[in-house]
């Protein structure tokens, strides 16, 4: 392999409707042509089992950090997923069926050689919100349950509680109760289907004001800056795309703390790239999907995070 080109696969959303300024999956392409790596680009609907054989029509891209014009699309070609070096699956959520039927296929890449990043079955397995249930030491006082009832207990034994889908990102359907709140048993049925749904509740954590922090994880191992994502007036929700503003900040001793508990874990399933949501001394999310933050933490601190992505992606191969 050092006498030919890393041969990198990527399977994510339409590349011309990234935002190329913060977008993390473009920061690892950026780091692949770097490295003149051979770039192969799909999207779900390119993918497919054929008698059992993980297989793709991928065209091969090159990128360039230019916002105005950052990719340019070449030949397609039919191609064996196991016979590339690496994958990175970076398909944003809804994590749906879809997505699930999607890891089925880059299973069978693995099973053919590919490295993929993440490990299909963390993917499954990690849902963002649920998963942080295997760390209960880290995180706030959390429930997880169809029942509403269930949730106006918690409610009344917490006073103040945040509810959310299990499925959603980007800050979506995220609402802070109150006791006494007219509007709690609306946000329970809303977020349970009345009943039909699994939603999740966390204790409020007043220092979300001081920002919900994105610490990026590779193979276990976590950058040493976090990304604080600050609310801005008004809302609740640290998420860059609903108007927070993202403040880095060195780690501190419980942010190290907490990484020490979940890194080891994700390396040892497969995990090469994570990213945990921290809020005060708290783990309140655990992201393997397709974590952002590189290109907002490399600015802030003049890292090249994607480079250690591929250090570490490189020693899986040797």
């Amino acid at each position: 392999m050092a006498n030919s080109p890393l041969s990198v696969g990527i399977v994510m959303d339409p590349i011309e409707s990234i935002t190329p300024k913060k977008d993390s999956s473009l920061a690892m392409l950026l780091e692949a042509e770097r490295r003149n790596a051979e770039i192969h680009y799909f999207e779900q609907a390119d993918l497919r089992l054929c008698s059992g054989e993980a297989v793709g029509r991928g065209r091969r891209l090159r990128v360039r950090d230019d916002v105005d014009s950052w990719y340019e699309i070449a030949e397609e070609s039919e191609l064996k997923l196991g016979d590339l070096d690496v994958i990175l699956m970076r398909k944003d959520p809804p994590f749906d069926m879809e997505y699930i039927y999607t890891t089925y296929i880059l299973d069978r890449a693995a099973d053919a050689g590919a490295l993929v990043v993440n490990r299909p079955q963390a993917l499954r397995d990690m849902n963002e919100k649920a998963y942080t249930a295997w760390f209960p030491d880290c995180t706030p006082q959390s429930l997880i349950t169809r029942s509403m009832d269930d949730l106006r207990s918690f409610l009344e034994d917490l006073r103040q509680i945040v509810v959310k889908p299990l499925d959603g990102m980007g800050g979506r359907s995220i609402f802070v109760v109150r006791k006494g709140d007219k509007n709690a048993n609306v946000i329970f049925e809303t977020l349970t289907d009345f009943g039909r749904k699994f939603a999740m509740a966390q204790a409020y954590i007043p220092e979300i004001e001081q920002g919900d922090k994105r610490i990026l994880l590779i193979n276990g191992e976590a950058v040493p800056y976090a990304l604080a994502r600050i609310p801005p007036a008004g809302d609740n929700r640290g998420n860059l795309v609903t108007g927070a503003v993202g403040k880095g900040q060195p780690l501190s001793e419980r942010d190290r703390q907490i990484c020490d508990v979940v890194g080891p874990r994700l390396r040892e399933h497969g995990v090469i790239f994570a990213g945990i949501d921290i809020i005060g001394d708290y783990l309140t999310e655990v992201n393997v999907t397709s974590p952002t933050g590189i290109r907002e933490i490399d600015r802030q601190f003049g890292l090249n995070i994607a480079g250690l992505l591929f250090d570490a992606i490189d020693a899986e191969l040797a």
